[in-house]
C-alpha cells in the first residue's frame, strides 16, 4: 500500500477472474493438458497487466502535457511556453516514482528493447524539444512511473509529440498506435475553433479507435471558449465523428487540488474528463473479464469432451460402437482444420493476396493524384518562388494519402479476419483473435527531405551577354540590308531592330530557364512520391504479413487443441470399453465429480460473463 499525493492509499485489487483462470490451470494440469494450460497462461498474465492506454495527441502547443501532469498530479511531462514534446512519455502506475528510456535496438518488439532508468528530475532532458531536438537520441519512448489512484487500476497516459498540424507526416506515426490504443484523446486549446486537418484526423481516428474524445483545454486563458465548443460540436456533427467534447482548464485543476477547493475542481471540467476515464477504465475491466469467460469455456469445453465419452462408454457400454465412430468423425474434422487445404486456410491466404493488391492498386491511385495536383501547381508558377509552400503543400499531401490508405487497410485486414474466423467456425468454432499489431517505425520519417531544384538565375552580367548576342544579330542584318538604301551599318533602324531582338532574346532565355527548373521540380516530385511509395509498400506488407501470421498460428492452436481433445476421448472411450466390472462404477464416479467440477467453473465463469455486461 503506498499513499497517494492527495493522502489516499492506493491499492491494486486483485484482477476479476483471477481465480477462476488458476482453477482452471489446475483441472487442465490434473488432465494433463499441457496446451491448454499454456493458453490459460496467456490469460492470467494478460489479467495481471490490466493495461488500459490513453493517447494524448494534438498539435503543438495544445496544452497535452500539462493535462497529462493535471490528471495526475505530478510534473512528470516537461511543460514550458519554449518546450515541447520530443518523444513520446508513457504515464502509469507505479508504487515508487520512477523513470525509464526506452530505445529500440531492431523491430521495436519487446526482445529489441533496452531501458535505462534515469531520476525522474533529469526526464526534460531526454523527452523535450529542448534537451533532445529532433529525439538526437533515438528514444522509442520514456516510461514513467508514479503512485497515483487514477493509475491503480490499469490507466496509462500517453503524451505524444505534438505533430506540428495533424496533416504531417507525424500524424502517420501517431495513427500507427491508435490500433493499440484503449482510447484516444484529441487536446485543441481554446483560441479557435477546428482546423480541417484535426477533423480530417478525427474521421480517421475513430475508424482506428473505437473511444475517441475531444478536450478544449485552457478555457481560463479565453473568455470566448463556450463559443468556440459549439463551434466545434458543430463541426463534429457535420463531420459525422460521434465524440464528446470536455472543456477543462489544467492550470484551475492543479490550483484546486493544491487549495483542496471542490468548487474549483467542479469549474475546471476535469470530473467530466476523469469520468470518461474511468469508463474506458471500466470498459477494458468489462472485456477482460469477458475474455477470461469465454477463454474458461473454450478450455472446460475440451476437458470435458474427454470425460463424458469416457462416461458414456462406462455406462453404456452397448453404444460403444457408435460413439467411437462418432468420435472418428470428429477427429478427422478437426485433422482437415490443421490441413493447408482446409477452407479457412484457403480464405486467409486468398485474403491476404487479395487485400494486399488492393491495398497498394489503392496507394499507388492515391500517390498518382499528387503527381498530377502537383505537376499542375508547378506549371502555374516559379518552382523557386513557391518551393517552400509546395514543399509543406507536398508534405501534407503525402500524409493525407498515405493516413488514408492506412486507415482503409486495417479496415480490411479486420474484414478478413472475420471472413476467416467464420469459416473456421462452420467447421470446427472457435473466436477472433484480438488484432493489436505492434507498434511501427514512422512510415514517412523514412523518406528524404524534397531537394530544391537548382536555381539557373543567370547574373546581370549573364543576361547582359545574351541580350547583347541577340542584339548583335539583328543590329547586323538590318545594318546590311540598310547599307543598301545608303545608310551606315550602325544607324537607328539597325539599333531598334538590335534592342527588339536583343529583349526577345533575353525574353525567350528567361522562359527556357522557367521550363527547366519546372521540369527538374517535375522529375524532384515524381522521385519524391517513388520514395513515400517504395517505404508504405514496404510498411504495408510487413503489416498484412504480420495478420497473416497472427490468424495462421492462432486457428492453427485453436485446431490442434481440438484434435488433441477428440484423440483423448477416443482413448478415453477404449479404455473405458476395457474396464473390469468392479472399478466401472468406481471410474463412473470419478468422472461425474469432475464433470460436476467443470459445470461449477462454467457456471462462475457465466456470473463472471453476465457482470461484464453494460449496468451489471
Amino acid at each position: 500500500m503506498t499513499a497517494s499525493r492527495e493522502g489516499n492509499p492506493v491499492t491494486r485489487a486483485r484482477p476479476a477472474g483471477l481465480d477462476l483462470v488458476d482453477r482452471a490451470i489446475g483441472l487442465t494440469e490434473a488432465g494433463d493438458r499441457k496446451d491448454l494450460a499454456q493458453r490459460l497462461v496467456h490469460t492470467r498474465r494478460r489479467l495481471l497487466d490490466p493495461t488500459v492506454r490513453v493517447l494524448v495527441v494534438g498539435e503543438f502547443k495544445q496544452g497535452k502535457s500539462l493535462l497529462v501532469n493535471a490528471l495526475v498530479d505530478a510534473p512528470v511531462c516537461p511543460v514550458d511556453d519554449d518546450i515541447s514534446t520530443a518523444v513520446p512519455t508513457e504515464v502509469r502506475y507505479s508504487e515508487s516514482p520512477a523513470a525509464t528510456l526506452v530505445r529500440s535496438t531492431g523491430d521495436g518488439d519487446d526482445d529489441h528493447l533496452t531501458r535505462v532508468e534515469v531520476p525522474l528530475h533529469e526526464l526534460a532532458a531526454h523527452v523535450s524539444e529542448a534537451g533532445n531536438p529532433t529525439n538526437r537520441q533515438g528514444l522509442l519512448r520514456a516510461e514513467v512511473g508514479i503512485p497515483r489512484q487514477i493509475l491503480a487500476d490499469g490507466l496509462v497516459l500517453v503524451d505524444t509529440t505534438g505533430v506540428g498540424g495533424l496533416s504531417s507526416v507525424h500524424t502517420t506515426s501517431t495513427l500507427a498506435t491508435l490500433p493499440t490504443a484503449d482510447a484516444v484523446l484529441l487536446i485543441s486549446d481554446a483560441s479557435q475553433e477546428y482546423s480541417e486537418p484535426e477533423i480530417n484526423f478525427l474521421r480517421q481516428a475513430v475508424k482506428l479507435c473505437p473511444n475517441v474524445a475531444c478536450v478544449l483545454t485552457k478555457i481560463d486563458l479565453y473568455p470566448q471558449w463556450r463559443r468556440i465548443a459549439e463551434l466545434d460540436r458543430v463541426h463534429l456533427s457535420g463531420a459525422t465523428v460521434a465524440a464528446d467534447l470536455l472543456p477543462v482548464s489544467s492550470m484551475l485543476r492543479l490550483h484546486a487540488i493544491k487549495a483542496n477547493d471542490k468548487q474549483l475542481h467542479a469549474e475546471s471540467g476535469f470530473p467530466a474528463l476523469v469520468a470518461y476515464l474511468l469508463g474506458a477504465v471500466a470498459n477494458a475491466d468489462r472485456l477482460s473479464r469477458r475474455s477470461v469467460a469465454h477463454d474458461i469455456f473454450t478450455v472446460t469445453d475440451h476437458l470435458a469432451v474427454s470425460l463424458r465419452a469416457e462416461l458414456q462408454a462406462l455406462q453404456s457400454p452397448e453404444d460403444n460402437v457408435a460413439l467411437m465412430a462418432e468420435l472418428k468423425a470428429a477427429q478427422a474434422r478437426a485433422e482437415s482444420l490443421r490441413q493447408r487445404s482446409s477452407r479457412w486456410q484457403q480464405t486467409l491466404s486468398d485474403g491476404i493476396a487479395d487485400l494486399y493488391a488492393d491495398i497498394e492498386h489503392d496507394l499507388r491511385d492515391r500517390l498518382r493524384q499528387v503527381i498530377r495536383n502537383g505537376e499542375a501547381a508547378l506549371e502555374q508558377a516559379d518552382p523557386n518562388a513557391i518551393w517552400e509552400q509546395f514543399t509543406e503543400w507536398l508534405t501534407q499531401q503525402l500524409a493525407a494519402a498515405t493516413s488514408d490508405n492506412f486507415v482503409w487497410a486495417n479496415q480490411r485486414a479486420q474484414w478478413v479476419a472475420h471472413q476467416v474466423a467464420e469459416h473456421f467456425a462452420e467447421d470446427g468454432g472457435e473466436l477472433l483473435p484480438e488484432l493489436r499489431l505492434g507498434n511501427v517505425a514512422t512510415t514517412l520519417d523514412a523518406v528524404p527531405e524534397l531537394v530544391a531544384p537548382k536555381s539557373d538565375d543567370s547574373k546581370l552580367f549573364g543576361k547582359l551577354l545574351t541580350g547583347m548576342r541577340g542584339s548583335y544579330g539583328g543590329m547586323l542584318m538590318f545594318g546590311m540590308l540598310t547599307t543598301l538604301a545608303g545608310m551606315s551599318l550602325l544607324n537607328p533602324i539597325s539599333l531598334a531592330a538590335g534592342l527588339l531582338l536583343g529583349g526577345r532574346t533575353l525574353r525567350e532565355d528567361k522562359q527556357n530557364r522557367l521550363k527547366r527548373r519546372q521540369a527538374e521540380a517535375q522529375m524532384l516530385l515524381r522521385k519524391q512520391v517513388d520514395d513515400a511509395s517504395f517505404h508504405v509498400s514496404k510498411e504495408l506488407r510487413d503489416r498484412l504479413r504480420e495478420v497473416q501470421r497472427l490468424l495462421r498460428d492462432h486457428f492453427t492452436d485453436v485446431a490442434s487443441e481440438l484434435h488433441r481433445s477428440l484423440s483423448e476421448s477416443i482413448q478415453a472411450a477404449e479404455k473405458a470399453a476395457n474396464t473390469e466390472a468392479s472399478a466401472r462404477q468406481q471410474r463412473i464416479q470419478r468422472a461425474k465429480a469432475d464433470l460436476v467440477e467443470i459445470d461449477t467453473l462454467r457456471q462462475a465463469a457465466r456470473a463472471l460473463l453476465a457482470s461484464s455486461e453494460p449496468g451489471s
